[in-house]
C-alpha cells in the first residue's frame, strides 16, 4: 500500500503527524505527495524529516518544461525539508502535446535525468488518469521510467474500450519490469453535477465519490491488489485512511472468479476516469 498524502491537506498539523505514525504503524512505508495537494508537502515534512530513513519519498510535478520541473523540484525539497526524492514523477499526463513537451530537449524529462545524476532523485515516475494509449506512448518513448501511477477498479475494468484498457498498461508495464501504483481503486464513480450536490456539501474531500463501508474498501483493495499492482493508493479523504490501512493488512488475495463478479456488478456504473481527453 502506498500513503497518498494528499489527505493530510483537510487536518491541522498535530493531526497530520498523528496520521503519519498510525499510517507508519502499519508497515505502510511508500508516501506519495504532490505541490498540488495543498499544504500536504508542509504538512508532511515535520514526521517526514524525524522517520526519513523509514520513507520512500514519491513527489511530482506537473511542470512540462525543463525549468519549471527544477523550480518545482527545489519547492518541493524545500517544502518537505530533505534533500533528496527517492520517487520524481512526470504529474497528470493527459495529452499528446504534453508527452512531446516533457521528451523535448528543453522538457522537463532533462531536468529529472539531471537531478537523477546529481543524487536528488533516484527514481523517475509518470502518473495519469487518463489515457492508457497515451501511458504506452510514454513508456514506449521514455526508457527509463521505473514507476506508473493510473487508476485501476473494477467500474474502469468493466469498460470494453480502449478509453478504459489499464490492463493493457499493466501487462506492459510488467514486461517492461515498471512497478505500478494504482489510483482510485475506491472510487464508486464521479460526483454528481456541482448544481445537485455542492462540493461543500460533499462528505468526503475526494476528487470522486468513494466507497466508505468497511467491507466495500476491503473488497476494492483486495480487487486492485490481486490484479498485479505493485500497491494500492490510499484515497484521499482522512476517514477513509484507517480502513484502507486495515484492508491492506488482512490481505490475503481475491480469486478471479470473485474479481469477475465485482466487475460484473460494476460493469453499468459510471465511470470515475475523465473521459478521454484531446485537445
Amino acid at each position: 500500500m502506498t500513503f497518498g498524502t494528499i489527505a493530510l491537506n483537510w487536518l491541522e498539523q498535530e493531526g497530520a503527524d498523528q496520521m503519519v505514525e498510525h499510517v507508519l504503524d502499519y508497515g505502510v512505508n511508500h508516501f506519495d505527495v504532490a505541490p498540488m495537494y495543498g499544504d500536504a508537502e508542509l504538512k508532511l515534512g515535520p514526521k517526514l524529516r524525524q522517520h526519513r530513513e523509514e520513507i520512500f519519498l514519491g513527489c511530482k510535478t506537473q511542470e512540462r518544461s525543463y525549468e519549471g520541473a527544477w523550480r518545482k523540484l527545489e519547492q518541493s525539497r524545500n517544502r518537505l525539508g530533505v534533500d533528496t526524492i527517492d520517487l520524481y514523477q512526470v504529474h497528470g499526463l493527459e495529452y499528446d502535446e504534453e508527452l512531446d513537451e516533457i521528451t523535448a530537449d528543453d522538457g522537463a524529462l532533462r531536468a529529472f535525468r539531471e537531478a537523477k545524476a546529481e543524487g536528488i532523485i533516484d527514481h523517475i515516475g509518470l502518473t495519469s488518469h487518463s489515457r492508457p494509449d497515451l501511458i504506452i506512448d510514454a513508456i514506449d518513448r521514455i526508457d527509463d521510467l521505473a514507476t506508473l501511477m493510473f487508476p485501476l477498479n473494477p467500474v474502469v475494468a468493466g469498460k470494453d474500450d480502449g478509453e478504459h484498457d489499464y490492463e493493457a498498461v499493466l501487462q506492459r508495464a510488467e514486461a517492461e519490469s515498471i512497478g505500478t501504483l494504482g489510483i482510485k481503486a475506491f472510487a464508486a464513480g464521479p460526483w454528481p453535477d456541482t448544481d445537485e450536490l455542492p462540493e461543500a456539501d460533499r462528505p468526503f474531500c475526494n476528487w470522486y465519490r468513494p466507497v466508505s463501508a468497511p467491507d466495500e474498501i476491503r473488497e476494492r483493495f483486495d480487487f486492485a491488489a490481486s490484479r498485479g499492482l505493485t500497491s494500492v493508493v490510499s484515497a484521499g479523504d482522512p476517514k477513509l485512511v484507517t480502513m484502507i490501512c486495515e484492508a491492506a493488512a488482512d490481505y490475503d488475495g481475491m480469486d478471479e472468479s470473485a474479481q469477475r463478479s465485482l466487475i460484473e456488478a460494476s460493469r453499468h456504473d459510471d465511470s470515475p476516469v475523465p473521459e478521454q481527453l484531446h485537445h
